[in-house]
């Protein structure tokens, strides 16, 4: 007969597995990551010593539940950002997206078969580095055919620089007395992944985040293109493309906010909820760091990244100061 253990929903056994008493420091630190106390930077730091220790639980799907953690807490930062300032953010940094974006894959292209990376390799980690980290990596790999090892260094590579930029950036943004827009708009440019950038800007100002979100959502949209463009380069069989359909409910969020007013109340409660979920979030990605894959990026691409890196991250500001 089968025991009633086994017959437990995938959901339940998940819960089963996190509430066992070793489990405890994991819970401890994820229900304080749910407190206004706990900034994004301190979660991820917090969740990376608890795996470092061993007290994160094993067979709970981390990544799966902080993919959608992360998508819903995007679009509920759409609910607090009025559409005119939606569409003027949008307009005043597209040019500055698609400079850099196309900048960056070109670069990047021509120098990683350069310094002796894979060709895949140094492809993924500069469609990291243009438009949105991770996420870009996962749309563009099945397009050209990527192998899990070329996939693992790219995101290890990818993983390291987003961490440190939850740290880095505001200490800059400080640092050269940036105002909330100029760094929400840096960073939406600078930084990789969509929950680092949300991470840094949220760190920064309440103004910055509104900023940095939407022009990161915008630039995350060149992933479709993007992915497109590398099958032709590749010749690749696969034609599977990853779209990021979370932007679209964002934008209708948007929508709602500006159709609809009088739940204005409803829509700052959103908002909020949605910031906190973010820190959530950094405490996952902090719990699936460890030394095992900061040794896997290895030398030769996690160098490479930080060119690419360091590249963007001048160029982007250099244009963004001149500009103002």
């Amino acid at each position: 007969m089968t025991s009633s253990s086994s017959r437990l929903p995938v959901h339940a056994d998940t819960f089963k597995r996190a509430c066992q008493l070793k489990n405890i420091p994991f819970l401890l630190g994820l229900l304080i990551c749910t407190t206004t106390y706990i900034t994004s930077p301190t979660a991820l730091v917090i969740g990376f010593f608890l795996t470092t220790v061993g007290l994160v639980p094993q067979g709970i799907p981390l990544a799966k539940i902080t993919k959608k953690l992360l998508a819903y807490s995007i679009i509920g930062l759409g609910f607090g950002i009025p559409l005119q300032t939606a569409l003027t953010v949008t307009a005043h940094g597209l040019g500055l997206i698609v400079a850099t974006l196309f900048s960056t894959l070109l670069i990047g292209w021509f120098v990683s078969v350069r310094v002796g990376l894979m060709r895949k390799t140094g492809y993924l980690i500069a469609s990291g580095t243009a438009i949105c980290g991770g996420s870009a990596i996962a749309a563009v790999a099945p397009a050209i055919d990527a192998d899990d090892e070329q996939i693992g260094l790219a995101l290890g590579t990818i993983f390291v620089l987003n961490s440190l930029a939850l740290f880095i950036f505001p200490a800059i943004g400080h640092l050269l007395n940036m105002s909330q827009e100029t760094f929400g708009t840096w960073a939406a440019i600078a930084i990789h992944d969509t929950s680092s950038v949300v991470g840094a800007a949220s760190a920064y100002g309440e103004t910055a985040l509104k900023t940095a979100t939407t022009l990161k959502l915008a630039r995350a949209l060149w992933i479709i293109p993007v992915a497109f463009l590398s099958t032709f380069l590749f010749r690749s069989e696969s034609r599977k493309i990853t779209i990021p359909y979370f932007i679209l409910f964002y934008c209708a969020a948007i929508i709602f906010h500006d159709q609809l007013p009088q739940f204005a109340d409803l829509y700052q409660s959103i908002f909020k909820l949605a910031k906190q979920t973010l820190v959530i979030c950094l405490f996952l990605i902090g719990c699936s760091l460890s030394f095992g894959k900061l040794r896997q990026a290895g030398p030769r691409p996690l160098l490479f990244g930080v060119g690419l890196w360091i590249l963007v991250s001048v160029s982007s500001l250099s244009w963004i100061m001149l500009s103002q």
